[in-house]
């Protein structure tokens, strides 16, 4: 099993779908690395050569953003909109959608489960 920015690659799928399994690579980018490194995009994960896992490391180490820096980038944007007291930040810290979305009906997502209001009876 390859492990790649601290996550272990599955071993059975295609190099460009196992790196989707890092944070922060999605399909493009995935596909972008493969080319860049000279992978076939037929590989599979276990086929790889030591060789080709660590250029695909040092690439991404290199180039991308991705796991710990990525998840403690976001978390730090969505902080600074907090304590700024932005109107973006005020829903964040509501629980509330953040981009206009409707909240009369929906929004089950970022509320949480519905809650039975007392003494409202049809």
């Amino acid at each position: 099993m390859a492990r790649i920015a601290g996550v272990n690659i599955p071993n059975q799928k295609r190099v460009p779908i196992g790196l989707t399994y890092i944070h922060g690579i999605g399909r493009t980018k995935a596909h972008e690395i493969c080319s860049k490194v000279g992978i076939p995009m037929d590989r599979r994960v276990h086929e790889m050569t030591d060789d080709e896992v660590l250029r695909v490391r040092e690439l991404i180490d290199r180039e991308y953003m991705v796991e710990g820096d990525l998840r403690r980038t976001v978390a730090m944007n969505i902080k600074r909109l907090m304590d700024l007291g932005s109107y973006r930040g005020l829903r964040h810290r509501k629980g509330l959608p953040v981009r206009g979305q409707r909240t009369h009906t929906n929004a089950r997502t970022r509320k949480g489960p519905a809650r039975p209001i007392a003494g409202k009876k049809k």
